[in-house]
């Protein structure tokens, strides 16, 4: 009777483990891994290898299909909005996850400066800018956001990648077109809207931009001193900036840059991958990450 029991209790457990096996991945949701800025490093490394992602370019179109691949193996329902501002051909990508509210916009502008007209040499100032930091770091953070985000939340969260930031003042082109063209598009208003903008620097210090919505400003910040950033995160104004946050607060839509503008290599050749910071995109990804949370949390 022992002998039968054991084997009855062999033939179960093996009855079990075959189950787990055939239905692995069924038992239950992806678990959401943590924010990691290592991760999000390599996503910056990646659009470098690229090229300058410049409109019309080869590196500008693979980064469009890098970002949609990406949200996409993340469960994200993502388009890419098509159209032209004045005169200019625009492609964000969008990806969306939820319904109804609140509804929060997290961006950043993926495009890349056709030329380095900052740069110290003046050689170099037709070169175009690698935009390791002024482009890649913000594209990064939300990509790696993308995988971090719980799938089950309260409302909606919208991740969107602005083209046609960063070519103010050359050859016709004004600044901020994809976030223009994206507002103007927009149905509905958001109750918030956070823009990601050179926030891979080293050496990162973002301090409250003068015309962001200061309520959201003070949580978001408030956030980053929770998480041990309150170095990062300066609780004293100091720049003005025309940014994509701008046609937000045009529309009424209150929104916050959170941006690291005392970059030195601003335009220049040397915004390279080097001047880059797996620190510095966790510091900023877990803030906003945990902001996020806060008010979409079921």
């Amino acid at each position: 009777m022992m002998r039968a029991r054991i084997y009855l209790a062999s033939a179960a457990a093996l009855l079990l483990a075959v189950y787990i096996f055939v239905n692995k991945g069924r038992l239950a949701p992806p678990v959401d891994q943590a924010f990691d800025g290592q991760n999000a490093l390599s996503h910056v490394e990646y659009q470098l290898e690229l090229g300058p992602r410049l409109a019309g370019s080869d590196a500008h179109s693979r980064a469009v299909t890098y970002f949609t691949s990406s949200l996409e193996k993340s469960a994200w329902e993502v388009s890419v909005q098509e159209t032209v501002f004045q005169g200019q051909n625009v492609r964000n990508v969008i990806a969306i996850r939820g319904s109804g509210t609140p509804w929060t916009i997290v961006a950043a502008h993926y495009d890349s400066r056709q030329v380095a007209d900052q740069d110290p040499q003046a050689a170099q100032r037709s070169q175009p800018v690698p935009g390791a930091n002024d482009g890649a770091s913000g594209a990064a953070v939300l990509l790696e956001l993308g995988e971090s985000l719980p799938r089950e939340i309260q409302g909606q969260i919208w991740l969107v990648f602005f083209d046609a930031e960063d070519n103010g003042g050359i050859n016709g082109w004004d600044w901020i077109l994809g976030s223009r063209a994206f507002v103007s598009l927009l149905e509905g208003k958001p109750d918030a809207a956070v823009i990601l903008d050179m926030i891979g620097d080293k050496d990162l210090n973002i301090f409250y931009e003068n015309n962001s919505n200061e309520a959201i400003s003070q949580e978001l910040w408030a956030e980053a001193a929770r998480a041990g950033y309150g170095e990062q995160f300066i609780q004293r104004f100091k720049h003005s900036m025309l940014d994509d946050h701008t046609p937000f607060l045009q529309a009424g839509i209150p929104a916050v840059d959170i941006i690291d503008f005392d970059y030195p290599y601003w335009h220049t050749t040397a915004d390279t991958l080097d001047k880059v910071s797996a620190a510095s995109l966790e510091a900023v990804g877990i803030t906003v990450e945990n902001w996020l949370e806060s008010r979409h949390s079921k």
